[in-house]
Order: C-alpha cells, then structure tokens, then sequence
C-alpha cells in the first residue's frame, strides 16, 4: 500500500493537522480505507472519523450502521452516524433509487463540512470502479468530460486515496490485517446501472479480453489531458451568475461544438450533481438556436432553461412580483423587494453618476409616487417626444419580462415619470431654466 501514500502526496490530498471524514458503509472497500488512512495518521500527521450514511434503502441497513460503529470502537476512531430517507427523495423528485441515494450521501458529507465536523471526505473509489464509472459514462454518452472518470480530488473536499489502487490489492489487505466487513446484498441487484456494468458487463469483458481495468484507466488519463487543453481555450468572461442563475450569451452557441458543449456542461453542473448527457446538451443546443424569445424548457433535475433576448438563462427562474406604493420625498426611501432610493435636493448641477438620475424638481408633480408597474402604464423617454406604452418600452430595451415587475417606477396615475435606474420621462428632464434639482440614486439590494 506503499503506492497508496505516494498518490496521496501526488495529488495533495491531505494537508497537516486536517480532520479525514472517510465515508464508510461497512462494506470491504470502506472499510480497508478506513482502516488503513488510520494505519498512517501519525505518518502524515492528520486525523480521521468515520462517517456512515443509512439511507434507509434496504432491511438490514442499521445493522450495517451498528457494524460500523463497532469496528470504530474496537479501533479507536471516532465516529458518526445519519439517517436518510432516500426512497422518499426517489418519489418526491422522481429520481432513481441512485440517483436519489447519492444526493442524500452527498448532501450529509456537505453538512459535515460545513459545520466543521471534518475538512475533507475519503472515498473508497478504486481502480475498478474508475473503470466502470468510464465505461458507464461513455454509454450514457456524456462525451470525453465522462471518458476521464472520478477526479482524484473533486472540490477540494472530496478525495479518492485508492483511485490509483486494485481490488486485488485491497482484498489482500483485508486477507492481511484479518478484517471483517459487511456484504450489501444491493450490490447483487442487476436492475441498478452499476451492478449491471460490474456484475455482467465487465466480468465477460475480462472473459474475452484479459484484465483491461488499467488500460481503461490509462484511456481515461488521456482523456483528462485532451479535455483539460480544450477547457483551457474557453471563456466564460460574459456569463453572468446569481444565486440562482447563471446567464449566458446567445452569441456562444455559434462557438465549435467542443466548446458548446463544455459551456454547456459547466453551466448545468452548477445546478446538478447528476451526471449531464449528451442528450441535454442536444436539447439546450436545440432550444438555445430554434426557440422564440421568452420560451423556456424545464430539463431533467428541475433545471430551467429560459432564452431571453440575447442570452439563455438557466437555473431556478422566477417571475417577481413586488407591490406597494411610496410618496415621493427627500432622503432615503426603503422599498420591498428592490432596495433603497435615495432622493437629494440641490441647486448645483453635476454630471449624473452611475445609477443615478438627476431631473429638475419645479417640474415633479406634488402627487408622484414610487411603485411598480401597472397594466395601462405610458411612458415618455427622454429625448423622443413622444409617449408609448411601458410594456412596448420594456421590450426595446429588451428588459427581460421575468424582471419588469420589480423594476419601480415614479408615476403620476398612469403616467411614469422615472423608470427607476433606467431612465426619466422628457417631462422632468433638465434644462437651462431648471435652477432647483432632484439627485435620485439607486441601490438594488443583492439577493
């Protein structure tokens, strides 16, 4: 297991003085993991706990999770258990048993961090589940991103000490340090994607054509190497990302279709941990370059995708709808659901700042008021001379129509005077008469 600690430096896994979370099922690769990051604490100076997820799947689980925490016991290594209910996920998102077991695993490892319980988690990946992880991906055609496997390190929190290690050499340490595991009697079930690749699959591969676990591997690594240089030729510079979007413009669906697709699967990975094919890649594709503005799609995993203007819009799209109404006054105004206005009366004239509006105060009238749009509204841009519906003005300013109705406005009735960091009405402009000025500043609030 020499090897195994020369990975571990390789790939900086390991840091002095980190909390190593190993995520054990009681299974025999867990428990090897486990068993042996614990043999080489001192070495590398860290210190490990065992983290153990029953998802609630099948019968005997809990006796698993007693299995678990009995061999810490026996081995010194503290522990902690949790309790998922991922059938419930299953039915609730419509996710395959997978599907829904590793969002619950993941979404306890992530808590674990968070609350600083552990730095990293351990997982006990090896050589022959790389290998049928690549072959899986290349099936479900996830194209050469899929073809290079589990990364050694994913996040910076999530490493694979034995990813570079065979089951042979595992089971010889379990043969060795005579250690005992627990059997899932899940792993036998051929009806999940994985059993069926390890059970069936693999098994007659080797039949026919040797061990070929490494040159699969090997295949993998080439890969990463061509799939790194092609990520390193792309720029996302103009995406523009929110809590719950990420924006990006039309103009990148023209670029090669590696580089397409490599946007595309980095957007959507934002919003799923599920692995992304090359079918939801053809649909966005599909969407992105044939749809009408304003027409939107919903992907698997609840991802929306949402073409607006000149930029496609993915992730948890909402329609805001805000109310209220407030008075105009001097000072600073709080408004729901945008943020603050901040009106400064002056008699100085300056050049207008960056979210800032400045109109002549003799001609605001006294009854205007700050709220949002209304059916019938009419507006007179600066400069135009004319009046037209707020609707029609919203959509040449190609102002997305998700947002319009938290954009406030200052109006008089149905006329809008000020479209709010936007800009003014004609009827309030400055002029070279105007000797009493309103200085109107905006700060949207961030979330």
């Amino acid at each position: 297991m020499e090897d195994v600690i020369d990975f571990i430096k390789k790939h900086h896994m390991i840091k002095s003085g980190e909390i190593i979370g190993v995520a054990c099922s009681g299974g025999r690769d867990s428990i090897c993991l486990l068993h042996f990051l614990n043999s080489i604490k001192e070495q590398l100076d860290f210190e490990v706990v065992a983290v153990n997820v029953d998802h609630g799947i099948r019968q005997n689980s809990a006796l698993d999770t007693q299995f678990v925490v009995d061999f810490c016991k026996q081995h010194g290594i503290r522990s902690y258990k949790f309790k998922g209910e991922a059938l419930r996920v299953a039915k609730e998102e419509k996710l395959t048993v997978e599907q829904a077991a590793r969002k619950v695993r993941y979404g306890i490892f992530e808590t674990v961090i968070k609350k600083g319980l552990v730095d990293k988690i351990a997982l006990a990946h090896h050589m022959n589940d790389q290998a049928e992880t690549i072959l899986l991906n290349i099936i479900r055609g996830t194209g050469l991103s899929g073809a290079r496997g589990m990364e050694p390190v994913r996040d910076e929190i999530y490493i694979r000490p034995f990813l570079n290690t065979d089951r042979a050499e595992i089971m010889a340490y379990l043969d060795e340090h005579s250690l005992e595991y627990v059997e899932d009697e899940s792993n036998q079930d051929n009806s999940f994607s994985r059993n069926y690749i390890r059970n069936v699959v693999m098994p007659s591969i080797r039949k026919h054509f040797g061990v070929i676990d490494r040159n699969i591997v090997n295949f993998a690594s080439i890969c990463a190497k061509d799939d790194d240089y092609i990520n390193s030729q792309i720029n996302m510079g103009t995406m523009i990302e929110t809590a719950d979007t990420v924006k990006i413009p039309l103009s990148y669906f023209y670029q090669d279709e590696a580089i397409v697709n490599r946007i595309l699967r980095k957007v959507l990975s934002k919003f799923s941990r599920h692995d992304i094919e090359s079918k939801h890649i053809r649909i966005v594709k599909d969407f992105a370059l044939e749809s009408q503005n304003g027409n939107m799609i919903t992907l698997p995993f609840k991802i929306k995708v949402l073409k607006e203007y000149d930029f496609i819009v993915f992730g948890n799209i909402k329609k805001k709808v805000v109310t209220g109404e407030y008075p105009f006054r001097s000072g600073k105004l709080k408004v729901d659901g945008y943020g603050i206005i901040r009106s400064t009366s002056s008699k100085v004239l300056t050049e207008p700042k960056i979210h800032q509006h400045i109109i002549d105060a003799d001609r605001l009238p006294t009854k205007a008021v700050w709220r949002f749009r209304k059916e019938g509204d009419v507006f007179s841009p600066l400069g135009l001379g004319g009046s037209k519906k707020l609707k029609d003005y919203f959509i040449d300013k190609k102002i997305p129509q998700r947002m319009r109705g938290e954009i406030p406005v200052l109006a008089v009735d149905n006329k809008v005077l000020i479209v709010g960091d936007i800009e003014i009405s004609d009827e309030i402009k400055v002029t070279d008469k105007t000797i009493h000025f309103y200085k109107i500043n905006y700060e949207k609030d961030l979330i």
